[in-house]
């Protein structure tokens, strides 16, 4: 990742409708590693033909680099409040997801389908939607993109459950496994 982010607002690529404008001003971290990458690009250009301006984390080739990489850059960007949401993509959606949950703050959600990625939003007020390259089609994430974007958190008992994330005070109760449940090797 040594290249430079590319960021559509240099290049002042932007729709002129007023539906697109209101749009325009929500920006999103873009990033994938080399599985996907060809999706990346898909969802790149709709999103710039739709108003959006995009931070372009890479990758920039099919060239074989480490998903970690950008999928944490991609969560940096939303947590430090650089980018509005992002979204990230690797081969399933499912390794970049989880180097960008590494990031405190990071709500990822992977998503294969429309009804995920509108509660992945909707329920869980994911921050960072994670799609695998090799799982879906171009159309299918273009449309998972478009919902995921176009829904917002619902709140309610849902905010509760989102605040609720990782901040109790005690750890589960883990049931230990006896190694000599029947006292097959007890001295008696």
């Amino acid at each position: 990742m040594t290249d430079k982010p590319r960021d559509s607002r240099e290049t002042g690529e932007r729709s002129s409708s007023s539906a697109t404008a209101e749009r325009s001003a929500q920006c999103i971290a873009l990033g994938a590693d080399h599985a996907g990458f060809a999706l990346k690009e898909t969802i790149r250009k709709h999103l710039e033909q739709a108003g959006y301006v995009i931070e372009d984390l890479g990758t920039w080739s099919e060239e074989s680099v480490d998903y970690p990489d950008f999928g944490r850059a991609v969560g940096e960007r939303v947590v430090a409040r650089q980018s509005d949401v992002g979204i990230a993509v690797c081969g399933t959606g499912i390794g970049i997801s989880i180097a960008a949950n590494k990031v405190p703050g990071v709500r990822a959600a992977v998503a294969h389908d429309v009804m995920t990625a509108r509660l992945a939003r909707e329920h869980n007020d994911a921050n960072v939607l994670a799609l695998g390259g090799r799982v879906v089609t171009e159309a299918q994430a273009i449309e998972i993109v478009d919902t995921f974007l176009g829904t917002r958190f619902a709140g309610g008992r849902h905010q509760r459950r989102v605040n609720n994330r990782g901040h109790k005070n005690h750890e589960p109760d883990i049931l230990r496994c006896d190694p000599d449940p029947v006292g097959v090797h007890s001295s008696q």
